[in-house]
């Protein structure tokens, strides 16, 4: 049986949740994301332009893969909709707030 009891659901509407990293509780930035069933595990990310690589849990690489995909389609609808003018530009600044929050260094590798 696996332990997920370091995952605390939050009461909110949007069923956000917290977890437990490094003595620190860390709240989530985005309820459908697949945190994985073993979110503290470290796994190895490379940024895609540099090919620089850093290590982060697997919660994080959620995070880091919803700022990604958001952006390629943010992309997409701006390009026949005009610049700017998608609604995931939010998720993108809300997932980049969070990771220059919580997890500045891989952010600068990842994300800078």
């Amino acid at each position: 049986m696996i332990d997920l009891s370091y995952i605390i659901p939050d009461n909110k509407a949007r069923k956000m949740k917290e977890i437990k990293y490094n003595n620190k509780t860390i709240k989530l930035p985005f309820a459908d994301a697949d945190y994985s069933t073993t979110p503290l595990e470290m796994e190895t990310v490379s940024n895609p332009f540099s090919g620089e690589s850093i290590a982060m849990p697997r919660f994080a690489v959620a995070v880091y893969d919803v700022i990604m995909g958001s952006n390629l389609i943010a992309e997409r609808y701006d390009a026949t909709h005009g610049m700017g003018t998608s609604p995931d530009w939010k998720l993108v600044r809300k997932g980049l707030d969070w990771f220059r929050q919580h997890f500045a260094k891989e952010y600068m590798v990842l994300l800078d």
